[in-house]
């Protein structure tokens, strides 16, 4: 397979950061939006602030300019900002999700351009089990994250025909910085509810996105893949 332009938004660190390095590891062109500018070896990275559509086409033309159209675009940069309802502030809930569902619809309407003209692309969506189970303090997260499941299927049924995909996948908890430093108890409360028993390492939801970024999945399109050791079945 050529190399194709792929774009990770922030895929600095994290998940984005083992998704980006997958792509690498293919032989692909990957860049990734980064705030600091730190990027896996071996890829380009660009400044774009997810609420600002300027910024994010500004972003996209560097991509462009740098590895050609964008045929795989993995939405996956995203913010929290937890707490229960009843302290939640209007712009607690409206700040997440300008940056966790309306970051995306910028960069899928800028990336579709590019796809359409090439009569063929990957959208990959990153959500989170929390956007279909459901997690007490995190009304706004999980409602930016859900909202991502109506995107991709609504992508679907407008692209669909121009061999244009949009999945979501929905990871579970994840090995990382953050978890790593969570107290044993906190650690053992959140295992005992994945059938599973562990955390996901981030290299296990790298494998999904690259596989559904994959020509192998080119029927599969408006999915929703949970990488989650079985925590939100069902659902």
């Amino acid at each position: 397979m050529e190399p194709r332009s792929i774009l990770v938004t922030g895929g600095n660190r994290g998940i984005g950061r083992a998704i980006a390095e997958a792509f690498i590891a293919q032989g692909d062109k990957v860049a990734v939006t980064s705030r600091n500018g730190d990027a896996p070896e071996g890829a380009l990275a660009v400044a774009a602030d997810m609420t600002d559509a300027a910024s994010i086409n500004e972003a996209f033309t560097q991509v462009e300019a740098a590895h050609g159209p964008v045929e795989v675009l993995v939405a996956n940069a995203g913010i929290t900002k937890d707490t229960l309802l009843l302290r939640m502030s209007e712009d607690d809930f409206t700040s997440v999700l300008d940056t966790n569902l309306a970051g995306p619809f910028r960069c899928v309407s800028r990336a579709a351009k590019g796809m359409i003209r090439l009569k063929r692309g990957r959208i990959v969506l990153i959500s989170s089990v929390v956007g279909l189970y459901g997690s007490p303090g995190q009304i706004n997260y999980s409602s930016s994250k859900a909202g991502l499941v109506g995107m991709a299927r609504s992508i679907s049924r407008e692209l669909g025909a121009r061999n244009i995909t949009a999945n979501v996948v929905a990871p579970g908890f994840v090995r990382t910085d953050m978890t790593d430093v969570l107290p044993d108890d906190t650690k053992q409360g959140y295992l005992a509810t994945i059938p599973a028993r562990r955390f996901a390492e981030p290299s296990e939801i790298a494998d999904v996105v690259t596989f559904i970024a994959s020509p192998s999945a080119g029927y599969i399109t408006g999915a929703v893949i949970p990488v989650d050791g079985g925590l939100g079945m069902g659902h």
